[in-house]
């Protein structure tokens, strides 16, 4: 074995890719594709091409690289399949609202969904340059459980929209609080978590073969179901209450390492939806639409807005029927937003439907390359909890409208109406890139100094 010269150069410094060449490539194809769809349904529903195709396609594609610029000025080393998803994804929900508005021309809802894609986009670029590091909003975890508690409170003094207490109104204006709360919160458990994985994986009594910690750390454990429970309560909202309890175990889980954490998490939430859907009307009255989802047609009363998107889904197909072409208006009031998924999946078929599925893995699953690369554990913490909203919001609303679970009142990410929401997945997915780029940058801020830090291809 030969021994190293000591005179020898040092080996050649690894080369990292920034890859905002291929993030502008994909947002092209992003605004293509949306700009395709646009004309598509145009030429089905009026044998032309919409007159504002070009606008719409010139609007969204410098909305993409306004976004583009900032991620290459400030986040080079940012992961770049991220934005050019969301672009797609935001595309396409503009694409489905306004073929739906065809059906509803005094009700339009794609303006101002537009507007909203607007503000959120300027809301990504202010996140993006003004975050330098995101270790910064670990020193703010209980002013954000503060705000997040205060935004979850404040509609329970306002009237309930469609048998749920969680929006605000005041006026011709309306967001829904919820959807920033979650952001907050998940700022929140990541520092917390960071601050006593240790405790709560290793302290404590050990009852049976589970090892529970001291009371002090398993508290906010505690009230965080608390706080779930009385969501479901005060906002008859089952879909809130799933994903702020299902966002907190997924994080427990991460910090400890250990599936015990999950089944307690699984039955808490079991529990607290056994006895507030046997006690809560409305939410009882999802669980009785889950379970029998014909009983309005076998009462002869027509079908409900479940079985209608039922009908959608079957009637989609392997291909679907085409944009524009599918009869997915007949859910109702709420085809623009909780069941606009209907429409992809009657319009764009099992192909379609799986298509968008798969943009959404991609999304989560970035999410989480980045969390594993990183060192510090409340970046990991914070990059696996944004990643898991999305996949939480996903799972309960694809569940509830194809009759997997009972139906919630959430929103699509991207897909559906919602200002509120669309807003709220920008910066989420801004949070994202800012985590992303300390992840891939050439000396991680969240590394320890000295510390070696392993190059995957899958993290680039």
């Amino acid at each position: 074995m030969t021994a190293t010269r000591a005179d020898a150069p040092p080996p050649p410094a690894l080369r990292l890719h920034k890859r905002r060449g291929v993030e502008l490539s994909l947002l092209v194809c992003a605004v293509l594709i949306s700009v395709y769809g646009y004309i598509d349904v145009g030429l089905a529903r009026n044998g032309a091409v919409p007159p504002d195709a070009a606008a719409y396609g010139a609007g969204l594609g410098l909305l993409a690289l306004l976004a583009h610029l900032a991620v290459r000025l400030r986040a080079p080393y940012a992961d770049p399949l991220l934005l050019p998803i969301a672009v797609l994804l935001n595309g396409l929900g503009l694409v489905l609202i306004y073929r739906l508005d065809l059906e509803t021309p005094a009700d339009r809802a794609a303006p101002a969904q537009l507007i909203w894609s607007t503000l959120g986009v300027a809301l990504f670029i202010a996140v993006i340059i003004a975050l330098i590091d995101h270790r910064a909003l670990q020193g703010y975890a209980y002013v954000s459980v503060a705000a997040a508690l205060l935004l979850l409170l404040t509609p329970i003094f306002f009237p309930a929209v469609n048998g749920a207490k969680i929006w605000i109104r005041v006026g011709g204006f309306s967001f829904q609080p919820g959807e920033f709360a979650k952001i907050l919160l998940a700022v929140f458990f990541a520092a917390y978590l960071a601050a006593n994985h240790n405790a709560l994986a290793y302290t404590g009594r050990r009852v049976w073969r589970m090892q529970f910690p001291t009371g002090r750390v398993l508290g906010p454990v505690v009230a965080v179901w608390l706080l779930s429970v009385g969501v479901l309560v005060l906002e008859r909202d089952l879909g809130t209450s799933l994903l702020f309890f299902g966002l907190f175990v997924i994080l427990l889980y991460v910090a400890t390492g250990r599936t015990g954490w999950v089944a307690v998490g699984l039955l808490l939430a079991g529990a607290g939806a056994f006895v507030v859907g046997g006690l809560e009307p409305h939410v009882n009255g999802r669980v009785e639409d889950w379970l029998h989802p014909f009983a309005s047609i076998e009462a002869g009363q027509g079908p409900g807005q479940l079985a209608q998107s039922l009908f959608a889904f079957a009637a989609g197909g392997m291909l679907g029927t085409g944009l524009g072409l599918g009869d997915s208006i007949l859910i109702g009031f709420a085809a623009k937003s909780d069941f606009i998924l209907a429409t992809a999946g009657e319009e764009l078929g099992l192909a379609g439907l799986t298509a968008i599925f798969l943009l959404y893995a991609l999304l989560v699953a970035r999410g989480f390359s980045t969390g594993l690369a990183l060192r510090d554990p409340f970046g990991r913490l914070l990059a696996t909890g944004l990643a898991s909203i999305p996949a939480l919001q996903v799972f309960v609303i694809a569940g509830g409208v194809m009759g997997l679970i009972p139906l919630t009142g959430m929103a699509m990410p991207f897909l559906a109406q919602g200002g509120s929401s669309v807003v709220t997945n920008w910066i989420i997915v801004a949070l994202l890139i800012r985590v992303s780029d300390s992840a891939r940058a050439p000396e991680p801020r969240g590394a320890e100094p000295g510390a070696i830090v392993p190059v995957t291809e899958e993290v680039r």
